[in-house]
């Protein structure tokens, strides 16, 4: 009981300093965190507009591009932010009651917190600018596509974390394999209005039912037909277990402050 006592408030610890060390040394703070997410989607919108007559799904642009970023975003932010978890806080692991375990914890709990609020601020200035009306949002539907999301994002930033610790070689590799993943993962477009054999490749991409799962939140009469929601259960699955276990294996290195 102690020992957990311990750990939450080396947690809490931790998020307090990450949250400071993030926001707190630049202009705006923590505004910087929403500037983000709604200039993309204020881009994206501003460029389909001028190109199509209706969204895909509704009749606002910017709720559409916005189903589509936050979701992604649950995910990407959540694999950069924690795959320089352990190096941005070496100093502290020369502490015995500080673990790599405490590290991963805090900025875990941080980034999903703050996209969260980023989220539901983003939906709700689209809502208000766009004077869109919501109907019948399954929030349960949301809510597990941000939390997969965000696990799926975990389990590929310990994989990382392993690798990237082995050399430069596979941090390169990474770059350019997940740079044109915005552009497959259903953000702008419906996946499942592809032509074929283009609708079944895409639908390997587990980010892809994140972004489908979280717009059948918001849309009813979307049917998000390809969405495999077991698919996308067992791939995250084996991502976080993967990470964990590499993790683990990695643990005594980065006490010894060899990673």
């Amino acid at each position: 009981m102690g020992l957990m006592r311990q750990h939450f408030r080396v947690v809490a610890a931790m998020m307090v300093r990450e949250v400071s060390t993030r926001y707190g040394s630049k202009p705006g703070g923590y505004s910087w965190a929403l500037i983000d997410p709604v200039a993309h989607v204020a881009i994206m919108t501003i460029v389909f507009e001028a190109i199509a007559r209706m969204p895909a799904l509704g009749s606002s642009f910017a709720l559409f591009f916005a189903t589509g970023y936050l979701p992604f975003n649950f995910y990407q932010a959540m694999a950069s932010y924690m795959t320089g978890a352990v190096k941005a806080n070496k100093s502290l692991l020369n502490y015995p009651v500080v673990s790599p375990a405490d590290v991963v914890v805090a900025r875990y709990l941080v980034q999903i917190l703050t996209s969260a609020l980023v989220s539901v601020l983003v939906i709700f200035c689209v809502v208000a600018l766009e004077d869109v009306h919501l109907h019948g949002v399954e929030f349960s539907r949301v809510v597990a596509a941000c939390f997969l999301g965000s696990l799926l994002g975990l389990g590929v930033a310990l994989v990382n974390l392993f690798f990237n610790s082995r050399g430069s070689l596979y941090e390169q590799v990474y770059g350019i394999v997940s740079r044109p993943m915005f552009l497959i993962s259903g953000v702008f477009f419906l996946p499942d209005s592809l032509p074929h054999p283009f609708r079944e490749i895409i639908l390997y991409n587990p980010i892809v039912h994140v972004v489908m799962l979280f717009r059948t939140g918001f849309y009813p009469e979307y049917r998000a037909m390809g969405m495999d929601l077991q698919y996308l259960g067992e791939f995250t699955a084996v991502m976080i277990f993967l990470g964990l276990a590499l993790f683990s294996l990695s643990w005594r290195q980065m006490r010894e402050d060899r990673l």
